[in-house]
């Protein structure tokens, strides 16, 4: 597949959830907004610890309140949209983001394709589909997915290998629902090299890389060759941790984001409890992300041109 053809079925999944594509950007009208680059890059939540204790009334209204207005909801916790919904069920957490400036972004599975046992690969893989069909059902754009070790008594290429061919199966799958496949950079395959090995067998055009800022990104030849490793593969999302955490590059990583000019998330994934009040500390991280943001511009706007 090359990059023109993924760049154009990129386009074609994001236009199938549009309403999810048009994110809140920091005061401006989106016209204004996407004349910078960068602009169509705004900040949301993956209710990783933050939001987990949350119904999703809660959820939705403490996101519009923050301003934070994209979320990923990680299966599990307390907003309880899984795949045991029924279809009212389902219609009625579709009713409720429409109701709301907030946007579903996708949903935050847990599955994973490094299963040395057939039958728990095989269970891993139908699970997804079930996350797929309810991401569809609901309003979401995609599912998050986990690629996530490397086994011990199995060769790492012969996992890499599984991961890759079982990412293009859940990809054509998601194809027909309109939901991207976003694989986390996760586990002991953190590091981007071996992220750019399943790639490179996961080559159905619906499969995407959700940036995870760990701190394996800064292994190997550092952190602008990993993200340009992968960039090429990016979907609608990526994963922030807190951008008040010490010994990662933040400023460096949003420099490289809006100088691509990506059009996605940005999720923040905090672990703990968010200190004080829940919505000011995610207001706060909001603002964090926009002040990264304007001084990546600034930066590169004043660049000598070459």
């Amino acid at each position: 597949m090359t990059s023109v053809d993924r760049r154009s079925f990129l386009k074609w999944s994001l236009s199938l959830g549009a309403a999810a594509m048009t994110p809140a950007t920091f005061g401006q009208t989106a016209a204004s907004a996407s004349l910078s680059r960068g602009g169509d890059m705004a900040f949301g939540l993956v209710t990783y610890q933050w939001g987990q204790s949350w119904d999703l009334p809660t959820l939705i209204r403490n996101c519009a309140a923050a301003e934070v207005l994209g979320v990923e909801l990680r299966t599990t916790h307390a907003h309880g949209v899984e795949p045991g919904l029924s279809a009212e069920q389902r219609r009625q957490v579709k009713a409720h983001f429409a109701d709301s400036p907030v946007q579903l972004v996708g949903l935050g599975s847990n599955e994973r394709f490094d299963h040395p046992r057939p039958e728990a690969l095989a269970e891993a893989i139908e699970t997804t589909k079930e996350f797929i069909r309810l991401s569809h059902d609901v309003g979401g754009t995609g599912v998050k997915v986990k690629p996530n070790d490397l086994p011990k008594g199995v060769e790492p290429a012969k996992t890499i290998a599984q991961i890759g061919k079982s990412l293009n199966t859940v990809g054509a799958f998601g194809a027909d629902y309109g939901q991207q496949i976003r694989l986390e950079v996760h586990g002991q395959c953190a590091r981007l090299p071996i992220i750019k090995q399943i790639l490179d067998v996961a080559d159905h055009p619906n499969v995407f890389v959700c940036w995870n800022s760990n701190q394996q990104d800064l292994l190997d030849e550092g952190l602008t060759h990993n993200f340009n490793l992968v960039k090429d593969r990016f979907g609608a999302t990526a994963h922030v941790r807190p951008l008040d955490t010490p010994g990662y590059p933040w400023q460096d990583l949003m420099a490289l984001f809006v100088k691509m000019d990506y059009a996605g998330w940005l999720l923040l994934e905090a672990g703990g409890s968010p200190p004080g009040d829940p919505v000011e500390a995610m207001a706060r991280q909001r603002k964090m992300f926009e002040d990264l943001v304007s001084a990546a511009r600034k930066e590169i706007d004043h660049r000598p041109k070459r």
